[in-house]
């Protein structure tokens, strides 16, 4: 198992791999792991290790260089900085024109380095995780590689090891890489986009099997990269939870507690303020009874647009947890929050953060400020019905007050998602899908060209005939 992410780091990207780790044996399957031992881990959680089972080998790669390394400690002296009595003289030092200077080079350095890391910034990792893989197919009997992204490096460690061994790769997409808005991809100048498709292109080709999230995710790749998958190769299997489901016994508290677990700045709340705050102007009685808590990264900037608004007493926020305390924070909630990416972000509709499942294994009410997107969907099937248009100010308010009433009068429980028909994302029935994947038997519901159309957002992008500049380059 190619795995960049993976405990003791706690980002999102972490946990898909962990929950297959966990399970694999279960069915006969005893993974060895390569993974990564990054410059410095996104969200560093050691308690995460005692998930992983103890016969279970995990060899650790070093994935950074020079360049990476010297960054790293410049963002940690920034960081520093930011926090000390010297960032009131600092920020007074700075006039405009040296302000200007600074992100013009900020541009040109992230240009460069998009250019030169190549397919990622964990190019640097590629070599030694490769010879890493070659010594444990030369000395175990390895049936398959299976690579999980991103980094895309991930998938090009998979073909590489397949090329030097002869052992089939399955790729594994934890995010729609090449379609959808990235920021890394975003500031590559056009060749480098070019030769991006182009690998992506011959190693979805190469694969044994290649395994989506959703059946809109497949159809995209489908359309976009023509001639390099064909139906019996793909796998629909979406991020999930570990079973069983926790039974909902509503905690106690004189407010109704609503969590928000994971990052923000990414992620569109700004109708949900204006809702609290209409709610705080025209039913004051229901929003004393409100209490919203956002834990995570990125929340300055929601504390202070809530105080703008003169929403403290009702939204409060927090920074990263280790997974046990966010656990914990979502047991003692009354309901959970979910937001989704805003329409300016191309492919937002792909988008379904890693958080909602961990809500549905909570079984608790979850409540959905969201566009159009698959998150919508997966909560509208599982029988979720507090979902409120993000742009619908009075829908959202809607949706608040039927929480607290249901709050107010001990009928929470009617609002939890249905439990039989959450079971689809239990990590037990994905592994099942998995190893079908991982065996190249066919999928029991195998992918049907055609049965999904292309989010608004990325049809312009995925059917212009110049996707790959000449489908004959290959």
């Amino acid at each position: 198992m190619i795995a960049y992410s993976f405990p003791p780091e706690g980002n999102a990207g972490a946990y898909r791999p962990l929950r297959f780790v966990r399970q694999l044996p279960k069915l006969g399957w005893m993974p060895t792991v390569i993974s990564a031992i990054p410059s410095e881990y996104e969200r560093h959680d050691p308690q995460l290790l005692r998930m992983v089972p103890d016969d279970v080998e995990v060899i650790r790669i070093r994935a950074h260089d020079l360049w990476q390394a010297l960054q790293a400690r410049r963002s940690k002296r920034v960081q520093e900085l930011a926090t000390s009595t010297e960032r009131e003289h600092l920020g007074n030092r700075q006039n405009g024109q040296q302000s200007s200077f600074r992100a013009w080079l900020r541009e040109k350095v992230r240009t460069a380095e998009a250019s030169w890391y190549q397919p990622d910034m964990a190019m640097p990792w590629i070599a030694r995780a490769v010879d890493a893989a070659v010594k444990v197919c030369q000395r175990n009997l390895i049936d398959v590689i299976w690579a999980t992204a991103g980094p895309v490096s991930s998938f090009l460690v998979a073909q590489k090891s397949s090329a030097r061994t002869g052992i089939p790769y399955v790729l594994d997409f934890r995010d729609a890489w090449t379609i959808t808005f990235n920021q890394f991809e975003a500031g590559r100048p056009e060749w480098a986009k070019r030769l991006a498709r182009r690998a992506m292109h011959q190693l979805l080709n190469g694969a044994q099997a290649v395994i989506f999230r959703y059946d809109t995710e497949a159809e995209c790749f489908w359309r976009a990269y023509r001639g390099a998958l064909d139906t019996s190769r793909i796998y629909i299997i979406p991020n999930g939870y570990e079973s069983p489901i926790e039974q909902f016994a509503p905690p106690t508290g004189n407010k109704c507690t609503i969590v928000y677990a994971g990052t923000l700045p990414d992620y569109r709340y700004d109708t949900l303020l204006e809702s609290l705050d209409v709610l705080k102007n025209t039913d004051p009685s229901r929003a004393k009874q409100l209490r919203l808590c956002f834990v995570g990264e990125g929340m300055d900037v929601l504390a202070d647009d809530a105080a703008a608004l003169g929403l403290s007493d009702i939204v409060e926020t927090a920074g990263p947890k280790p997974y046990a305390e966010i656990t914990r924070l979502q047991q003692e909630a009354h309901a959970l929050l979910v937001l989704g990416r805003p329409p300016t972000m191309q492919g937002y509709e792909l988008f379904v953060g890693a958080k909602l499942f961990g809500y549905l294994k909570a079984g608790r009410p979850i409540i959905g400020v969201l566009p159009q997107d698959e998150t919508k969907q997966i909560l509208q099937s599982v029988g979720v019905r507090t979902v409120a248009d993000v742009d619908s100010v009075s829908e959202i308010t809607t949706v608040l007050r039927e929480v607290v009433d249901n709050w107010s009068k001990g009928t929470l429980s009617l609002l939890a998602p249905d439990q039989k028909a959450c079971e689809t994302y239990s990590s037990e029935r994905q592994t099942a899908v998995l190893v079908r994947a991982l065996e190249g038997v066919p999928a029991e519901k195998p992918f049907v060209p055609g049965s999904q159309g292309i989010p608004p957002s990325l049809r312009e992008t995925i059917e212009k005939d110049d996707w790959l500049e000449d489908a004959d380059w290959k």
